[in-house]
């Protein structure tokens, strides 16, 4: 199979070519290395090694030469576009921003299909978990863990009346982590309890013996609960209950983890609910795995807010020791399942995690005193909750009287729980016996199979019977391709053809040329009649079916800021661009080496009648990367600077170099003063001595050049490209003099 190549795309086709043979390069659950390392010259105490190809936050690669530390955690990502072969590229974006848990949302409704789906129809609300989608996706993720340097777990839902059936079906494609927690079934999906925990204990076995993470789903009480902060004691008695028949299953403590969400968030004093909350989850789960998750009960549309509530959470991550990093989009208020947002998250993750590494050795949580007496009450309350389970019959009689998500802090009761008949439910009544002589020969089959009237040393191995079931044999999988002539991967492929592996592309948000966009306004207008007006401007846009995303009050007659997607249906061939060259930037110790060699005078001024000064400050200033930080020597003369003035002055003082800023261009003054700046310089007999250098929002490098200065800079260059240029020119300038 051919090795991803990091200037080139993704082929989809590739991938799903001889997909019937492809077979997973590995299989179980990947904890990342957490040891003290050293990179860029820092240390750190609880951080990962760096990948072998990665981006790191735009403050590394722009300050930082890319500086990349990962954290301890595991982080995780969820996707759920509807379809897969966008998915895939969403994939390797956030591996290389650092996932490594790859979470596939299954299509709304799958909980309740009673087998499995074949083929790869496009899902709504998430992708139809069928074998062909998570054979492809497997097969794409072994590739771009060998292009990161890093196994990438990939995970989705072993749930549902089909949960034993799923549960094979990752076991035999390479599923590294998987949801598993018959509550779930019981309590969102109304699958009947008996047949959700013999269901379960079936998956569980099969997940044991692929060495599957479980992680479980206590935390939708959390989000479904009138108030989230109330149900804490009872998403306690959740985890202990799904725990520990995992445990009985076979499942190894290390291999189980409690999906923890901080049950309250800002403007409530939310670190007085969720600090204690996670730290009692500690105490009394301590040799379990902790995956954390933030808060989506109180996300709205605002992607800041959401942003803040996720790090905050991640204190509180840290402080507790989470081993996996759960990252829920920023916009997940909107429900758009925007590829950049998936990114945004992990990055936030990552430069949340990394900037508190060694924050344990700084700091110690008390044990006595708010948090230590809240951490007891909570402990009491869930083992009171457990306590009374027992006294009215066990889990589904609690279930029967609506114990769970009941929005009363426990004991206290409102009677809002939400309430299963024990016989009742989908798929009630089909639990039959095993008859006395019932045999299965398969591996991690749960319960008493008879192998062993057949063959003694079967017992441990009971597919030996019939020369290994699927697991040890693959080749018994019986793989199905498409079913649906319509609604299928080749044709949505087809479809968009002309914008994969071409020149052509599209703005896109969760399909490869959907053409979606965001556009944002402020409006000095009521937010009623913004959201209206808001529209109309976006047609004015040529937007297509616009939709409003967010509305934010500025002020309740000022002002509100809107923002808008749409659709942009138009395309772009990127080989009709007319891009320069990037330029060559030089390091920050290249450019101090050059300048403490050879020290460098620059004078600079706003020149003519042009009052602006904000810019050239910004190229000088060292407080914002100016060319002074190199240790470059300015005598900065104001604005509305003379031609002449500028260049006596450079004489004067024995200067390098000028730098003139020039904004204003009506009638062309600003390639004026730069013409003038020549010719003077050349008046005064030192135009080959000093070097000129002009900028503005209006200069253009190359029609600054033809009116005789040595470079123009324009709106999107910084001091060090001026600086750059300043070294590289004497350099040139003292070799021509030498020759």
């Amino acid at each position: 199979m051919k090795k991803l190549d990091v200037n080139e795309k993704l082929d989809i086709r590739n991938i799903l070519d001889d997909l019937e043979n492809y077979r997973p390069k590995r299989r179980g659950w990947t904890w990342r290395e957490n040891k003290e390392i050293e990179m860029g010259g820092h240390k750190y105490s609880d951080c990962s090694p760096a990948l072998k190809n990665s981006i790191g936050i735009p403050a590394a690669v722009r300050y930082f030469e890319n500086l990349d530390p990962q954290p301890k955690e595991v982080i995780t990502t969820e996707i759920a576009s509807g379809r897969f072969e966008d998915d895939i590229r969403r994939m390797r974006m956030a591996a290389w921003h650092g996932a490594d848990h790859l979470m596939v949302i299954r299509t709304a409704g799958q909980s309740h299909y009673d087998g499995l789906i074949e083929g790869s129809p496009q899902g709504i609300g998430g992708i139809p978990v069928t074998r062909k989608q998570v054979r492809a996706q497997r097969k794409a993720v072994d590739l771009i863990e060998e292009e990161v340097g890093r196994p990438i777990n990939y995970h989705s839902y072993v749930s549902g009346v089909a949960g034993p059936d799923i549960a094979v079906m990752f076991a035999e494609e390479g599923v590294n982590g998987a949801h598993q927690d018959p509550q779930y079934n019981v309590l969102y999906r109304n699958i009947n309890m008996i047949r959700s925990y013999i269901d379960a204990a079936e998956s569980k076995k099969i997940m044991v013996w692929a060495d599957i993470a479980q992680i479980d789903g206590a935390h939708n009480a959390n989000a479904t609960a009138r108030d989230a902060w109330k149900v804490m004691p009872e998403l306690m008695v959740q985890h202990a209950i799904n725990s520990i028949f995992s445990h009985k299953v076979g499942m190894k403590k290390e291999d189980i983890c409690l999906s923890t969400v901080p049950p309250s968030a800002a403007p409530v004093p939310c670190i007085k609910y969720d600090l204690p909350y996670a730290v009692a989850l500690r105490d009394l789960f301590d040799e379990y795995r902790m995956r954390a998750q933030q808060n989506t009960k109180y996300v709205t549309s605002s992607s800041r807010e959401a942003t803040v509530t996720h790090v905050m959470n991640m204190m509180i991550s840290k402080l507790t020791r989470a081993d996996i990093q759960s990252t829920i989009t920023p916009d997940e208020g909107r429900n758009v399942p925007w590829h950049m947002y998936n990114i945004e998250a992990c990055d936030t993750a990552k430069q949340t995690l990394v900037g508190l590494d060694g924050l344990l050795e700084m700091v110690e949580l008390k044990k006595e005193g708010y948090l230590g007496d809240k951490v007891r009450e909570l402990k009491e309350r869930a083992i009171l909750y457990m306590e009374e389970m027992l006294e009215v019959g066990g889990y589904f009689e609690s279930v029967e009287k609506g114990f769970f998500v009941d929005s009363g802090m426990y004991p206290e009761r409102n009677g809002d729980g939400i309430a299963r008949k024990i016989n009742g439910g989908i798929g009630a009544g089909y639990v039959f016996e095993r008859d006395e002589d019932y045999m299965a020969p398969v591996t991690a089959h749960f319960g008493y199979n008879n192998v062993a009237q057949y063959d003694e040393n079967a017992i441990d191995n009971p597919s030996s019977l019939i020369g290994g079931c699927t697991f040890e044999d693959p080749e018994k999988i019986v793989y199905i391709d498409e079913l649906d002539e319509n609604d299928n991967v080749f044709n949505r492929l087809d479809e968009k053809e002309k914008y994969r592996n071409s020149n052509f592309i599209k703005p896109e948000v969760e399909w490869l040329a959907d053409g979606t966009v965001q556009v944002e306004l402020f409006l000095p207008t009521s937010s009623r009649v913004a959201e209206f007006a808001a529209v109309e401007f976006a047609k004015k846009m040529n937007l297509q079916d616009p939709e409003v995303i967010h509305v934010e009050m500025m002020h309740p007659s000022e002002g509100t800021r809107v923002q808008v997607k749409g659709k942009l249906d138009a395309d772009l061939d990127i080989s009709t661009l007319e891009i320069p060259p990037e330029p060559e930037l030089m390091s920050d110790e290249e450019l101090w080496s050059e300048i403490e060699k050879r020290p460098m005078k620059v004078v600079a001024a706003t020149v003519g009648e042009d009052e602006h000064s904000v810019g050239l400050r910004e190229v000088i200033d060292i407080k914002h990367g100016g060319i002074e930080k190199w240790g470059i020597e300015v005598e900065y003369l104001g604005t509305s600077c003379p031609i002449e003035k500028l260049i006596d002055a450079a004489i004067e003082l024995n200067a390098d170099a000028v730098l003139a800023s020039t904004i204003i261009s009506h009638d062309d003054i600003h390639y004026k003063n730069m013409k003038r700046l020549h010719e003077y310089a050349i008046e005064k007999g030192v135009r080959d001595k000093i070097m000129i250098a002009c900028g503005g929002t209006q200069v253009t490098p190359e029609i600054a050049v033809k009116q005789g200065v040595d470079a123009g800079f324009g709106k999107t260059d910084r001091g060090i490209h001026v600086a750059t240029f300043f070294v590289n020119k004497r350099k040139e300038k003292l070799a021509e003099a030498e020759a």
